[in-house]
């Protein structure tokens, strides 16, 4: 089984690549998810950090947005608080993936990979990355964030730039989906056939 972690900044299309990649058979680990799930059973630790954030005990993920992305402060507490399980979750994923010892790909999909600086063991780093204006727009088409919001979040992360210097491997995703689609086939038929030899 590979491992490979799979990143990219905010808007480059780092999910899509992830869903094309678990059509073409691949085990997708959806670190988002796991952090909404961390979210959930921490609900109370964060409204008690992040009252702002909380209406009647319950969380508006939306509001709790707006108070960490304008604050790095806010921000390094709130992964204090759900990193360590997400962490704990990915690597319950990627020791069962490995204890089937199957052939196959295991991508992790994790937007702050190379931010939160932790590796539970990739054989390697996807990066997805595409030209900013394009991420702006994709992220206001999806989100309705407006240039300087996608701007506040991108300037959140580490930039693309150095994420590209830290790749593996490299995707661009500056055209239609179907170009994406083929790149994506490419690099994967490639890292499946390694794993294969």
């Amino acid at each position: 089984m590979h491992v490979v972690g799979l990143t990219g900044s905010i808007g480059s299309g780092k999910s899509t690549v992830a869903r094309l990649l678990e059509a073409l058979g691949a085990e997708v680990v959806d670190a988002d998810a796991l952090a909404r799930r961390a979210r959930r059973e921490r609900e109370r630790e964060i409204c008690h950090a992040f009252p702002e954030a909380c209406t009647d005990g319950r969380l508006d993920d939306r509001a709790l947005a707006t108070s960490v992305f304008a604050d790095p402060a806010a921000l390094r507490r709130l992964e204090a608080l759900v990193h360590p399980r997400v962490r704990e979750l990915i690597r319950e994923r990627i020791e069962a993936a490995r204890a089937r010892r199957g052939r196959g790909l295991l991508v992790v999909e994790v937007p702050l990979l190379f931010e939160t600086g932790w590796n539970p063991g990739y054989d390697g780093v996807l990066v997805v990355a595409a030209p900013d204006e394009i991420r702006a727009e994709r992220v206001h088409q999806r989100s309705g964030l407006d240039l300087e919001a996608f701007r506040q979040r991108d300037r959140a992360q580490l930039p693309q730039s150095e994420k590209i210097a830290r790749a593996d491997w490299l995707i661009w995703n500056d055209a239609d989906l179907d170009t994406l689609k083929a790149r994506v086939r490419r690099w994967y038929e490639e890292v499946v056939g390694e794993t294969d030899a």
